[in-house]
């Protein structure tokens, strides 16, 4: 015959004078043994012992709280009540209610106000800063609405909780990153001595990448708008991610300096910076520290060149022997450019644009190649600074494409912003979401909240494992 246990939880709460504030049972269980099902505490038990549990100890704590400023700091005379106020306090194990009392102000401490309230003080946010770091984690990772289903899943969480909830908590601990960061000294040195600066390392050691991806507006359903996604290498240090929509965020200068500081880098710290070469990546990688080195990718000067091959093999059909010139041109100044002689690579890609738009000929991409060609003299007049030997550093096993910036992108952007569900987004939402996104892929958003909130306790979760599972 199967029998049944009887479970009684009993909460025994203690004061540091060792006075009784709580004991009593707060919860009861009737557990079967006859099936595997009924073995051991169900999720829907433990929410229950949960939600009970947070809601005894918050009250005595808030209770223990008020009582330690029941009376005048000053004098130890007794304060004069003047009546209470709910507040409501949102934790990861349920919402507790709490009664705020506020007290009159003792005559021999004078201050702006007459009443205070010492719940006020204490709650100085009604959210507790664990609930935030996990639904600003979470929903870095997947989906508000998902991320809304996870919590209400494992956690006791309020009935209310629900994805409009999560997404401005999220943008709460964006708005706040970035505000720290615009609080931050103007120098390009941390503030303190300098027997405090960490020593920088060879500008060759840390790598950054920069790179693009574009979203579609929601504002503007026709357009798309680009979003900066960058990574930072440095030998012996974790990998640190950053990102941000440039019309939003008025100090980017300043998040590189952040990216360097995580990475236990000085703020001052050169570096060598591989980009496209397009406009906006071309405009942040401008505000470095002094000695760092600005270098144009070189995959992306090589495909520019194929695209010309493959209207030059297009045009053979009809001109064969401005073909073979054409692409024999072609090669040469590929050459220029991969040796890094930037100055005879432009007047030779201008001399071939003069000639290719004097061309005549039927061929029906001729239109598409002119414009080609003439882009091509763009490209490099405008990153000419930034073309660098790329042989001497292939042969010395040193980075030339960003390619790792590309995967970056696809990491960061891809995978959360749903490229392929064609979601829609603000450039307000995309650049808060790209603060805790990135921070959560490379492990440091925990540390952010300890920054905050000092008495937090440890992350027990590996860094590594939300970039290999996002």
């Amino acid at each position: 015959m199967p029998s049944t246990l009887r479970v009684q939880l009993q909460l025994r709460i203690v004061s540091d004078d060792d006075a009784v504030i709580q004991d009593e049972v707060i919860l009861e269980l009737d557990k079967s043994d006859d099936r595997i099902e009924a073995v051991g505490l169900c999720l829907k038990d433990s929410k229950d012992l949960l939600g009970r549990l947070q809601n005894a100890v918050v009250e005595a704590q808030a209770a223990a709280y008020v009582n330690r400023h029941r009376c005048c700091s000053v004098c130890s005379r007794r304060l004069r009540g003047k009546g209470q106020y709910p507040i409501v306090f949102r934790t990861v194990f349920g919402n507790v209610p709490l009664a705020s009392p506020r007290f009159y102000r003792c005559r021999c401490h004078p201050a702006d106000s007459k009443t205070f309230s010492p719940l006020a003080e204490l709650f100085t946010e009604h959210t507790a800063p664990e609930l935030l770091y996990l639904e600003s984690r979470w929903a870095s990772l997947i989906s508000f609405g998902m991320t809304t289903a996870l919590l209400k899943d494992v956690l006791p969480v309020a009935d209310t909780t629900n994805p409009e909830t999560v997404r401005q908590h999220l943008h709460q601990v964006a708005a706040r990153q970035d505000a720290d960061l615009d609080g931050e000294p103007a120098s390009l040195v941390d503030s303190g001595s300098a027997a405090d600066q960490v020593s920088p390392i060879p500008r060759e050691a840390v790598i950054v990448g920069i790179d693009g991806g574009y979203l579609r507006n929601w504002h503007d359903k026709k357009r798309n708008f680009e979003v900066i996604i960058g990574k930072s290498m440095a030998e012996d240090r974790d990998d640190r991610y950053f990102g941000l929509v440039r019309s939003q965020d008025a100090t980017p200068e300043r998040r590189l300096r952040e990216v360097l500081r995580r990475q236990g880098l000085p703020t001052d710290q050169p570096v060598t910076v591989l980009t496209d070469g397009g406009d906006s990546v071309r405009a942040l990688a401008g505000d470095l520290p002094a000695g760092s080195e600005h270098q144009l990718d070189w995959f992306h000067i090589a495909m520019r060149m194929a695209v010309l091959g493959q209207y030059a093999k297009g045009l053979a059909h009809d001109n064969p022997l401005e073909a073979t010139a054409l692409q024999d041109r072609l090669e040469r100044i590929k050459w220029r450019l991969w040796h890094g002689d930037a100055g005879e690579a432009l007047n030779r890609a201008r001399e071939l644009a003069e000639d290719v738009a004097a061309l005549t000929s039927p061929y029906s991409g001729l239109t598409r190649l002119v414009k080609a060609t003439a882009g091509l003299v763009t490209y490099i007049g405008n990153n000419a600074a930034a073309i660098v030997d790329y042989s001497e550093r292939w042969d010395h096993g040193e980075i030339i494409s960003t390619a790792f910036a590309e995967s970056t992108v696809d990491l960061v952007v891809s995978r959360r912003f749903a490229k392929k569900q064609q979601m829609q987004w603000s450039k307000q939402g995309a650049h808060l979401l790209l603060q805790t996104r990135t921070r959560t892929l490379d492990g440091t958003l925990h540390d952010l909240f300890t920054t905050w909130y000092p008495a937090m306790p440890a992350n027990d979760v590996q860094p590594t494992s939300f970039a290999a599972a996002a």
